[in-house]
């Protein structure tokens, strides 16, 4: 790749460059001195890696990282050195989703957008602190399209009541119960003269009750609660966490929404299109390795072995010819592509 940078002076961004392992920036960091030494030299050719390649002057490596969140290394001093620092100012999250509210359709979207980043303004400092809670862009921006969605669906709602919906269904499901209280009150103080009128969900309660009376199951109306929240958080989400004790009817949740979905569909033949049968592939990935997870190249048979989530993906569709286009970034599948590719291209 580096090689192939210097010999055609292409320009190369690597977006969220600190999510890759420490052993590999190392290597990293040694082929980028490399070719910063042989452009300072004025050398051309150069060796590059054992091989004498022609290099471009024109060529740039750029890398872009954000240490705010978890999961990120830390990049060695050897790396960090090679390149100039840029620091990034604070967005304007108010004029950032009044665009978004504009282009979601919203006519009042500068107050909409100021009572909702002084919402998540006032929630950051008041709720409790936990890990999985999220007030920044992110949290903002999936909130402002889920609003943009539902308003597209009830047209006969106003605008407000359409936001304060979107803000309950996508914040609410995540909180602890001591902290719902504090949130609605913020909610009603920023919206006092806001009614929002309760979701119906009369097929999918009545059916989730079948699923559970079938199983032998007492009827917790807490539990029940809980799933009508996940299948909520279904319809927003493109990845869920189910967070939880043992024993908390995590597992129970997700079985008796899966069963009354596909029941909807398939028994009560359900026209309602978010009812779609639901077929579950579970997988324990703590007990499996990375490469097993996800797939690798052998070294030894020189031949890509499939994984065991694009062997359930794979399942799922029925495509029994396993086509080799996958390469793992489970950040580009939830957040930004909504595609799965693994590292096995032809």
């Amino acid at each position: 790749m580096f090689s192939g940078m210097c010999q055609a002076g292409a320009w190369f961004c690597f977006d969220e460059f600190n999510r890759i392992d420490i052993e590999v920036l190392s290597v990293v960091a040694q082929q980028i001195r490399e070719i910063q030494n042989a452009m300072q030299a004025g050398q051309s050719p150069f060796n590059f890696q054992g091989t004498e390649i022609p290099l471009n002057p024109n060529c740039a490596v750029f890398i872009t990282m954000n240490p705010g969140y978890a999961g990120r290394t830390e990049l060695p001093d050897n790396l960090k050195s090679l390149f100039r620092p840029v620091a990034m100012m604070i967005p304007d999250y108010a004029l950032i989703a009044e665009i978004m509210l504009y282009s979601e359709g919203f006519k009042t979207a500068k107050p909409l957008s100021q009572k909702m980043v002084q919402l998540y303004k006032l929630s950051s400092e008041q709720l409790s602190q936990q890990r999985h809670y999220d007030f920044g862009m992110r949290a903002v921006k999936s909130v402002l399209v889920m609003a943009g969605q539902l308003r597209r669906d009830n047209t006969q709602l106003s605008e407000d009541i359409v936001l304060i919906r979107a803000m309950r269904e996508s914040n609410l499901p995540k909180f602890l119960a001591e902290d719902v209280p504090l949130f609605e009150d913020i909610v009603g103080d920023l919206f006092p003269d806001a009614i929002v009128p309760k979701n119906d969900y009369g097929a999918l309660m009545t059916t989730l009750e079948e699923v559970c009376k079938d199983k032998c199951y007492q009827l917790i109306p807490n539990q029940l609660h809980k799933t009508i929240e996940l299948y909520d958080t279904f319809g927003v989400r493109h990845g869920v966490m189910l967070v939880g004790p043992t024993r908390g009817g995590k597992t129970v949740c997700r079985d008796i929404l899966a069963d009354a979905m596909t029941r909807l569909r398939e028994v009560h033949k359900s026209p309602d299109e978010r009812f779609q049968t639901v077929i579950q592939k579970q997988m324990n990935p703590k007990s499996i390795s990375i490469d097993e997870m996800f797939g690798c190249f052998s070294e030894l048979t020189q031949e890509w072995k499939e994984g065991l989530l694009s062997y359930f993906v794979s399942d799922v569709v029925k495509d029994d010819s396993l086509t080799k286009k996958w390469i793992i970034s489970t950040c580009l599948t939830l957040f930004l592509l909504f595609l799965l590719i693994l590292s096995n291209q032809p």
